[in-house]
């Protein structure tokens, strides 16, 4: 019985690249994105090369749009076995004073709320075989806090991995693995959902090192290479990895 992968945010970026490799180890992807333009290419990608994949439109903070979506991927397939939670935005990054409450909900809305929604929703599904869900959380919030400005995005991150932990240890009597991926700069493009108030200049800390920011490769990652971390937590050989949050960063979180 062929396996079904649900993967959010996959139009661009770490989603496009975590269905495409899916799809290729033989999962039929359930590509969910409110840009159906780039979801459909998407598609079209994963069927050129022989694989399975569905576009579905879906606001992911929208509950009864997220709760039809994983009942028609259900209904079409047969079964969720993989959820990568993987939408989200930058939102505002500003002062904390100069924050308005709108920009601060809306981050909060679309990257928390989401999570619940999609591990809320997906539990009826996979409970009786069991599965993995992971989820897209970041190096801010967790183990960086140098982003000025970012506020909202880090809670929002930080939030994620303290949820990803509870529900590890509240679905493991289900075989539900729950985990997170942490990265640091990934080369995609969701600088599009965000927005940097002049007023930053204020509260600025300058930091700079030596030769850069990524020590490993001097540069950032790829979503390619985030998508075999994906591929990793999703597969059996992950089976005994629960509850924990996995940094792809180059080391540039240490420094």
């Amino acid at each position: 019985m062929t396996k079904t992968a649900v993967v959010t945010g996959a139009g661009s970026g770490i989603g496009k690249a975590a269905a495409i490799r899916l799809a290729k180890e033989g999962y039929a992807v359930a590509l969910m994105d409110l840009k159906e333009n780039r979801a459909k290419a998407v598609q079209n990608e994963i069927l050129e090369g022989g694989g399975q994949a569905q576009v579905y439109d879906i606001d992911v903070s929208d509950e009864a749009r997220v709760q039809e979506g994983l009942a028609h991927v259900n209904e079409q397939w047969g079964s969720i076995d993989v959820v990568f939670d993987n939408a989200g935005i930058n939102g505002t990054f500003a002062p904390i004073e100069d924050m308005k409450t709108e920009d601060w909900e809306q981050t909060i809305h679309t990257n928390l709320k989401s999570t619940f929604l999609f591990v809320k929703h997906s539990i009826p599904y996979m409970k009786e075989s069991g599965g993995s869900i992971i989820i897209t959380s970041s190096i801010n919030g967790n183990r960086t806090f140098s982003g000025i400005g970012m506020s909202a995005y880090s809670t929002s991150k930080a939030g994620q991995v303290a949820f990803m932990k509870m529900a590890a240890l509240e679905l493991a009597r289900y075989h539900i693995r729950v985990n997170a991926i942490c990265p640091g700069a990934i080369d995609t493009n969701i600088d599009q959902n965000t927005e940097k108030t002049n007023s930053l200049e204020k509260v600025q800390i300058p930091v700079e090192y030596p030769e850069g920011g990524q020590p490993l490769e001097h540069a950032p990652g790829t979503p390619e290479q985030v998508a075999d971390l994906v591929y990793f937590l999703a597969s059996e050989q992950s089976s005994h990895i629960t509850g924990t949050e996995m940094y792809i960063d180059g080391a540039e979180s240490l420094l």
